[in-house]
């Protein structure tokens, strides 16, 4: 631990913080939104007490923070806050207790975690949860995502699923952010001018999406299968055939320029000798 002048007490430990602060707002223009991403709930042990919390939310608003954001939880901390399992805002009712805590805060307060959906964002400012709403994740799923809320088009977006799988693990392993459920082939080539034939050998489109959305705490999945559907309403240049087995005669038969095969992964199969 510190011992110096950023060691010890509270105010000693949260004055680097109150430097940056400072530093920042002297160094750009006064019209220069600066958003502080404060730590509300860590979810470790030792971590801040509330008391603290909202000490230091008091100190950002005396040194010019435009917008507070709430922060969430550390990464080494047990209890899931972003992943699939979490609910949706589950944790908009930590921004709400420092709205209630510090009343005479003036600094705008911020929601996050979780949040995926424009009904989402409505029902946590309704509630008077927050004056506002971030998101980040969502915005890798469907970028498109607040034209479509604008437009009252909710059920066109393709919705972030919370999977972490090609956004954070990527991020971590130094790899470019990307999305699990965006794109898909067929809808992009479409997308590009071509005519697309999409066969499907199951009833439905989604693959085994339909059995990990029957899992408990991956409700999100039906989301992806969704906008999916409704995609392919919307595209007449991709003609979907469900059930329908595609073979080597098939696909000569149809004379087609290219194919591309998305038949999905091949299953582990264990080893009823070996022991974990």
């Amino acid at each position: 631990k510190r011992r110096d002048e950023y060691g010890g007490s509270y105010s000693n430990r949260t004055k680097l913080a109150r430097e940056v602060v400072k530093r920042c707002r002297a160094a750009v223009d006064p019209s220069f939104v600066l958003i502080f991403r404060l730590s509300m709930l860590d979810l470790v042990e030792g971590g801040s007490s509330w008391e603290e919390v909202v000490e230091l939310a008091r100190e950002l608003e005396a040194q010019g923070v435009d917008v507070i954001n709430t922060g969430i939880g550390w990464h080494e901390a047990r209890i899931p806050t972003i992943a699939t399992s979490v609910p949706r805002a589950g944790f908009s009712w930590v921004t709400r207790k420092l709205k209630e805590s510090a009343p005479e805060l003036t600094t705008p307060l911020c929601a996050t975690n979780r949040i995926n959906m424009p009904h989402t964002c409505e029902q946590v400012l309704a509630r008077g949860d927050a004056d506002l709403v971030s998101m980040a994740r969502p915005f890798l799923a469907d970028p498109e995502i607040v034209n479509k809320a604008a437009q009252d088009k909710a059920e066109e977006v393709n919705t972030c699923i919370g999977c972490n799988q090609a956004c954070l693990d990527h991020t971590f392993k130094l790899m470019t952010a990307s999305c699990l459920v965006n794109p898909v082939a067929a809808c992009t080539l479409a997308d590009r001018g071509h005519s697309v034939t999409l066969f499907d050998s199951s009833h439905e489109i989604g693959g085994q999406f339909n059995l990990a959305k029957l899992v408990p705490g991956k409700e999100e999945f039906h989301e992806t299968l969704r906008y999916f559907s409704e995609r392919l309403k919307r595209t007449p240049e991709v003609e979907l055939k469900l059930g329908t087995r595609v073979d080597g005669d098939l696909l000569e038969g149809q004379k087609f320029d290219k194919v591309v095969l998305a038949t999905g992964v091949t299953p582990r199969t264990l080893d009823p000798a070996v022991t974990l």
